[in-house]
């Protein structure tokens, strides 16, 4: 059951592909049986359908595998409202001084961390949420092969890192962002009997690939506009020719882009209905 709004909820309903996928397989197996000389048509049916699961859960952005918030709701966007998420840390040698940038600007962000790191970095994590930031589930420990697992193993690591958040800050997440933003078709219900919510990206800076820090603001700044969700790195951060971490050549500039446009930076929390 995911939690809806205030204290309410619902039960989980596949998305329409999954439903449509069910009925290929069905339909292909009851043909293959009925007429065994269709076995070739059934055959290519399914390897098609498993086709367009697979490049669903490869694209970041898609909504064809369940709920997926890539920009946050029209009320927040009318607002002006910008969400600022910040992943794979907490880094004792980038996030102090992520905070401080934070700090000084007077912005809120959301941070979506790694169970695992959040315990070797107790009071790191700690400060996060003591600074008014709030840390979401980004997996236990950012396996490469998540979108590989199956429905047990991503409640593992899920439900692992809940508990470590939890335990460790004493906030328990909300929402979830699948390492590499790659998924399949067993992530939508593992998230909602865990009662938490997708959450993608508008646009990204690459900033883990790349130290230009000119070419990771443009790709942040580019056409900027109400109910965006802006993806930084503050753990796996790539460095600049100077060895400076590029989110913190970008941040303060992306703030005060933000500013100039009239655009207030929140959290995702706060953008729930």
């Amino acid at each position: 059951m995911r939690q809806q709004g205030q204290g309410t909820a619902r039960r989980w309903m596949a998305s329409p592909i999954l439903s449509a996928s069910a009925v290929v397989h069905l339909g292909s197996g009851a043909a293959s049986l009925i007429h065994p000389q269709a076995w070739p048509w059934a055959l290519a049916a399914v390897l098609a359908n498993h086709g367009v699961l697979a490049g669903a859960g490869l694209w970041p952005k898609s909504q064809l595998l369940g709920p997926n918030w890539i920009r946050l709701p029209a009320t927040s966007g009318a607002r002006g409202e910008v969400a600022i998420t910040i992943d794979d840390g907490p880094d004792p040698a980038v996030t102090p001084r992520v905070l401080a940038q934070l700090a000084e600007r007077r912005a809120q962000a959301t941070f979506f961390c790694v169970g695992e790191r959040v315990e070797r970095y107790a009071e790191l994590a700690q400060e996060i949420v003591r600074r008014g930031h709030t840390i979401e589930n980004h997996s236990q420990r950012h396996r490469h092969n998540f979108s590989l697992l199956g429905p047990s193993g991503m409640r593992a690591e899920i439900a692992r890192a809940q508990d470590s958040i939890s335990r460790v800050t004493g906030s328990t997440p909300r929402f979830f962002r699948a390492p590499a933003g790659l998924r399949n078709p067993f992530l939508d219900p593992v998230l909602d009997g865990l009662q938490l919510r997708l959450a993608s990206w508008t646009r990204r800076g690459f900033d883990t690939v790349t130290g230009n820090a000119e070419a990771v603001y443009r790709r942040l700044a580019n056409s900027l506009r109400g109910g965006d969700i802006l993806l930084l790195h503050d753990g796996n951060a790539a460095r600049g020719a100077t060895g400076t971490p590029v989110i913190l050549e970008v941040l303060p500039r992306l703030l005060d882009t933000l500013r100039a446009q009239e655009l207030r930076p929140v959290m995702l929390r706060a953008a729930l209905p």
